[in-house]
């Protein structure tokens, strides 16, 4: 955060990453979305935007332009400017944005602010990264209309959910976007900032419909595995916990919703104001707790 007067503050952040599903198109949407979602995740508004890109030269330019126009459309939507860019030949294609935004510097929301006692809510279901995989091994065909709803959730920016509980004056503790390191790992993450523990409860998890099944017929990445053999020390997941769905939770998700600490009594006013938003899938999935031996728990099963 840098600080330009008593009201206003630049945020920077920058995202980008390769094709996770074949559409040109969509690509350039969820990449853009994912990259804008920062700025969302820290209570801001987004500015302006600078396409990067990595492109291998024999492949075909419309294409890019493609990709660019997708994510052109997400940068409209959040109400930035695409201020520019730059591109180098790549062997592989990547792309993703540079995104300034502005935040209040006393209303700035950390990943780092969650109180015991707090409520955490998520407000996008759960799955992408199970269903990345998925499309890459074949098990669900790129037209299928599950693709096209995941294709669709991850494209859906984080603009209405941060927007909402703005607008609601709802005191957020703390708040990240959950990509990257999964729900654990952003979950993690809050919990170490705060030097807390944090309870999860299985039964309340939202997924994406038809996340679970890919998940039992093995759509689960490596990277998703790797991560559940590293952190199994800072986790404990109940034994009646069943095993696909602790197996999403570790993997990586793209584009994926934001994760929120508020008061204990704002819980349901949170809610409220995030499904005003029109963010319907939004719920509490746990709390924060006083720190124990391992600092995550999931309890409890659907």
């Amino acid at each position: 955060m840098f600080r330009l007067d008593a009201e206003r503050a630049l945020v920077v952040t920058t995202d980008f990453f390769p094709p996770i599903v074949d559409d040109p198109r969509w690509f350039g949407r969820i990449a853009a979305a994912n990259a804008l979602s920062d700025v969302f995740a820290m209570g801001g508004e987004a500015l302006t935007a600078l396409n990067l890109v990595g492109w291998p030269a024999a492949l075909d330019i419309d294409l890019l332009g493609e990709v660019l126009a997708g994510g052109l459309e997400k940068i409209e939507e959040a109400g930035a400017a695409l201020a520019g860019g730059h591109s180098v030949q790549d062997q592989e294609i990547k792309y993703g944005l540079a995104v300034t935004g502005v935040v209040h510097p006393e209303r700035f929301w950390r990943n780092a602010g969650a109180q015991e006692g707090d409520a955490l809510l998520l407000t996008k279901p759960l799955g992408m990264g199970t269903v990345s995989t998925a499309l890459k091994r074949g098990l669900v065909g790129a037209a299928d209309a599950l693709a096209l709803r995941a294709m669709e959730q991850m494209a859906t920016l984080n603009l209405a959910a941060s927007r909402a509980l703005r607008a609601g004056a709802i005191d957020v503790h703390a708040a990240t976007d959950v990509t990257g390191f999964g729900l654990v790992g952003h979950a993690l993450e809050m919990a170490d900032g705060a030097g807390l523990g944090v309870e999860v409860d299985a039964s309340a998890l939202p997924y994406f419909e038809g996340a679970l099944d890919l998940a039992r017929e093995g759509a689960v990445s490596g990277g998703g595995k790797r991560a559940r053999s590293q952190r199994a020390g800072q986790v404990e997941v109940g034994t009646d916990v069943d095993d696909a769905m602790a197996a999403i939770l570790f993997d990586a998700e793209t584009s994926g919703g934001l994760l929120v600490a508020v008061p204990p009594g704002e819980g349901a006013r949170a809610l409220e104001a995030l499904r005003s938003g029109g963010v319907e899938a939004a719920v509490q999935i746990g709390r924060f707790t006083r720190r124990g031996p391992k600092p995550l728990v999931v309890r409890g099963s659907a």
